[in-house]
């Protein structure tokens, strides 16, 4: 049994908290708690196992008013929260494991609470994976180096977990600014080197995208003159 799998092993009944935003496995999340019926599920999330669910929903793009039986989510647990006067809260999360929710439990509580059914990666072919680990890593890299030449900055380049392929594709699926349903593609994906491949997909194009744009910013910052002095004839 995997450290995640263990966290959760008691959990039947898991809060639920509906926010139009993806967590993923080991990603840190920081929320402001305001609401009163979440202000309630954080009272009883701290009075037992710090755990709730963080289930993708965008009430502007639903017709109904929670995220359907089945949707996935990911377990956060709890790791710091401060209390502000008027009760509100700011907390901070780390995803823990990914779900599918079965069915909805009536509780009587003011916020949804679900039955889950916990699953990740399949184990793989480490080969492919490291391969695919490392097309990922370079690929990135391509775009942290041109967004830092983009805003000028001189800042050490991001240490990713390359010897993790698993980790390594849930930080970078985090970070990719790309449409909910592919985060949510990503997520339900039980496949480390389809994930994987999926990113370094969309990140093959990014990258080109970014270095053409760091090489037209170099060229502005010269005024379109590259800057060496050539000898009088």
């Amino acid at each position: 049994m995997s450290e995640a799998f263990d966290r959760v092993r008691h959990v039947r009944e898991l809060p639920l908290f509906p926010l139009p935003i993806a967590i993923f496995p080991g990603v840190p999340l920081p929320l402001h708690i305001f609401e009163p019926r979440y202000q309630a599920m954080l009272k009883d999330a701290r009075a037992g196992n710090n755990l709730i669910g963080i289930s993708y929903f965008d009430a502007s793009e639903s017709e109904t008013e929670t995220p359907p039986a089945g949707h996935v989510g990911c377990v956060a647990e709890i790791i710091e929260a401060q209390e502000q006067p008027d009760g509100r809260s700011n907390i901070i999360t780390v995803g823990v494991i990914r779900y599918h929710i079965d069915e909805y439990i009536e509780r009587g509580d003011s916020y949804l609470v679900g039955r889950p059914t916990f699953f990740e990666d399949e184990v793989e072919d480490e080969t492919e994976l490291n391969q695919r680990a490392r097309e990922v890593t370079e690929l990135f890299m391509r775009i942290a180096r041109a967004m830092r030449t983009l805003n000028n900055e001189r800042a050490g380049l991001p240490d990713l977990p390359e010897a993790d392929p698993e980790r390594l594709s849930f930080l970078i699926a985090a970070a990719l600014e790309i449409d909910s349903d592919i985060k949510l593609e990503l997520m339900e994906m039980r496949s480390t080197t389809l994930r994987l491949t999926r990113i370094r997909d969309l990140l093959k194009q990014a990258a080109s995208n970014y270095e053409e744009r760091a090489r037209v910013h170099g060229i502005a910052k010269t005024n379109g003159h590259s800057g060496k002095k050539f000898p009088s004839g």
